[in-house]
């Protein structure tokens, strides 16, 4: 990386879109939903913006198109702190949107795509790979060419000079509808990548149901990463390092309002603190108050979280993890 060049905590790579949320929420899904509010969305994005709200700094790689919805998707991440120089908006493509219904639970979803694969591996800058400490990416991308073989360029360039490759596993058929060509290409990624953040509904989909939690762990270990985060809803997160169990840590019950952006919310609270040097366990317990936060709040967070306050409310590790945990 050039001396006189900043470094960024976490690049991401994939999807910036607009994400239009139902205004009200709908027991059957986006059926009966009838008024919408744009909102900046996208995982990558998403994650961007939650580390750049807690202090650090964040760049994303994407595409959007040059119309209302490409400008209103950049303003919104420089609004929010987030380095732009690397998006790339092309007058040949319309902005992605995606349809999201207001839920307590998984979202019901019908995404409308374009710009957000049509991303290149050309239009992946060396000099922002060089210059991140993590770099990340979810399914979005690889579901599709060419910007499959962009993210694929960016975590071998991130893998050969030593960085932290963050694997989102949210695969959903939905967006990638051929299955084995999903499980190839993601095991493929899963080469370079040296931590990953699936929920128990994204293993589900993965490797099919039936297993145990732990059996589901050392399945993605088996895949590469050493450092595996599997977050479970109301049933809380649990932490796994070179296949052994670290703990368990426990959701607190809280007044859900909105779930949309809550796995977006934890998986950049816990590179956060990662960064920040923090033990894996406490990574979780600090992810934990940043997803809370996002769960009580309907829309995006606060221009900025004061991280600092968020570690000085963290328990004791010997009090709030479970070493001890094993699935029933």
């Amino acid at each position: 990386m050039p001396t006189n060049v900043a470094a960024l905590d976490v690049l991401t790579i994939g999807e910036t879109i607009i994400d239009f949320i139902s205004a009200e929420e709908t027991s059957d899904g986006l059926r009966s939903a009838t008024t919408f509010v744009k909102y900046l969305g996208g995982s990558p994005a998403n994650i961007a913006v939650y580390v750049s709200k807690l202090g650090g700094q964040a760049a994303i790689i994407s595409k959007t198109g040059i119309g209302a919805f490409g400008k209103f998707l950049k303003s919104e991440l420089q609004h929010h702190g987030v380095n732009t120089n690397y998006m790339v908006m092309d007058h040949r493509v319309h902005t992605s949107i995606i349809f999201v219904s207001r839920s307590k639970t998984t979202p019901d979803f019908e995404p409308f795509r374009d710009s957000d694969f049509k991303l290149t591996a050309d239009e992946i800058s060396e000099e922002a790979i060089s210059r991140a400490k993590v770099v990340h990416s979810s399914t979005w991308g690889p579901s599709r060419e060419p910007s499959r073989s962009a993210v694929k360029k960016a975590f071998q360039m991130a893998h050969e000079q030593g960085k932290i490759v963050s694997f989102d596993p949210n695969y959903s058929p939905v967006l990638w509808p051929d299955y084995q060509e999903a499980q190839a290409v993601m095991r493929e990624l899963y080469r370079y990548a040296t931590i990953t953040k699936p929920s128990l509904d994204d293993a589900h989909r993965f490797f099919g149901a039936g297993h145990k939690v732990e059996e589901y762990l050392e399945m993605f270990h088996a895949l590469g990463p050493k450092t595996v985060i599997m977050t479970m809803g109301g049933d809380g997160s649990i932490i796994s390092q070179e296949g052994n169990i670290v703990g368990h840590v426990a959701a607190r019950p809280i007044k859900v309002v909105d779930v949309t952006g809550a796995g977006d919310s934890f998986w950049a609270g816990f590179l956060v603190a990662m960064l920040d040097g923090r033990t894996l366990e406490e990574c979780a317990l600090f992810a934990r108050e940043v997803v809370e936060l996002k769960l009580t709040t309907v829309g995006p967070l606060p221009s900025t979280i004061d991280r600092q306050s968020l570690y000085a409310k963290l328990p004791p590790v010997s009090e709030a993890v479970n070493r001890d945990w094993t699935s029933s």
